[in-house]
């Protein structure tokens, strides 16, 4: 992301399905692309515009069938939404408005790729029912996750837990698209149902992780007020 984050109490259950060193590992592999982001002058703002038209194109050559080069772009957009955050933090460029911006476009982008998906079984599908309806329960079980952590945030809490957060997701929509390129159709229907699936258990996580966390801030608060009393 591209701007800081509220102060936010943390109790972290749940491992995503990417582990930590994997994270590291795309991080490394981001750094020459965020020195050369740097080097070009480029805002976080600009590069989170230019990964949100990627992947715009990505959703587009996905619709008309063309799957590998579909994939192959929404890929470089992706790897853009990731270099926002890293430049903000470099350049000490983070802000209200960036963040902002960044987590709009990133539901926008979402939304746009399952919309080229749907399109593209409607294309090329004699009966389109099964993967539309699919696809429109991932998009619904992705957006339900980036609420549930939104609205945490929102009363000072942190969601960041659950098997299946947005990085996850891409990495399974994209695998889905380039199997489906390759002749694999049965791949991205896979793909969009182990999204849905994943999806429901996320935010079902989430809702149990902000349930403990606000039973121990109340629990604290009742001992603190008891302690004052005696």
């Amino acid at each position: 992301m591209s701007a800081s984050r509220p102060q936010v109490h943390d109790l972290r259950t749940g491992s995503s399905i990417l582990s930590d060193r994997v994270k590291a590992a795309g991080r490394a592999v981001l750094a020459p692309v965020v020195r050369l982001a740097i080097w070009l002058r480029l805002t976080p703002n600009e590069v989170t515009v230019g990964g949100f038209v990627i992947v715009l194109a990505a959703a587009a050559l996905v619709a008309v069938g063309q799957l590998l080069a579909g994939a192959a772009l929404l890929v470089t957009g992706s790897l853009l939404d990731a270099v926002d955050g890293a430049l903000a933090r470099a350049t000490g460029g983070t802000s209200a408005f960036g963040s902002f911006l960044d987590s709009t476009l990133d539901r926008a982008a979402e939304a746009i790729v399952y919309g080229g998906i749907v399109a593209y079984y409607l294309r090329v599908s004699t009966d389109p029912i099964g993967p539309v309806l699919l696809a429109l329960a991932a998009l619904a079980g992705s957006f339900m996750v980036s609420y549930t952590r939104a609205k945490a945030e929102g009363i000072g809490l942190n969601a960041s837990v659950g098997l299946a957060p947005r990085p996850e997701r891409l990495a399974l929509v994209v695998a889905g698209i380039a199997l489906a390129g390759i002749g694999f159709d049965i791949g991205l229907v896979w793909a969009i149902a182990i999204i849905a699936l994943l999806a429901v258990a996320t935010t079902l996580q989430r809702i149990w992780h902000v349930r403990r966390l606000v039973e121990a801030q109340e629990r604290t608060t009742i001992g603190a007020e008891s302690s004052r009393e005696n």
